[in-house]
């Protein structure tokens, strides 16, 4: 019996494999890269040592990527973007009384 590698045409080969490198993106990861872009910005200004993208992704791991365009939104409109980030992630800020 022939692999199945074999059986397919040339041009199916290249499209299954997966991209390598930067080539793998994902709206996620876009968003991650803008948060970390402007978190880092204010944290270089502050003395504090940048945000890595593996922090951060474990920071907004629960969060839906729908709720992530939000929080950009929101922290974009904001005259501290670092500190509405902050707020906006911190469930305490929102409870009902």
């Amino acid at each position: 019996m022939r692999p199945i590698g074999e059986m397919l045409p040339e041009f199916e080969k290249k499209a299954a494999a997966a991209p390598k490198g930067r080539k793998r993106q994902t709206e996620r990861g876009e968003l991650l890269r803008f948060f970390q872009r402007h978190l880092n910005y204010s944290r270089k200004q502050d003395g504090l040592p940048p945000m890595t993208m593996a922090h951060l992704g474990v920071v907004l791991e629960k969060i839906p990527t729908q709720d992530l365009y939000y929080l950009k939104s929101v922290c974009s409109q904001a005259k501290n973007f670092g500190k509405k980030f902050w707020w906006e992630l911190d469930p305490t800020k929102h409870e009902k009384k």
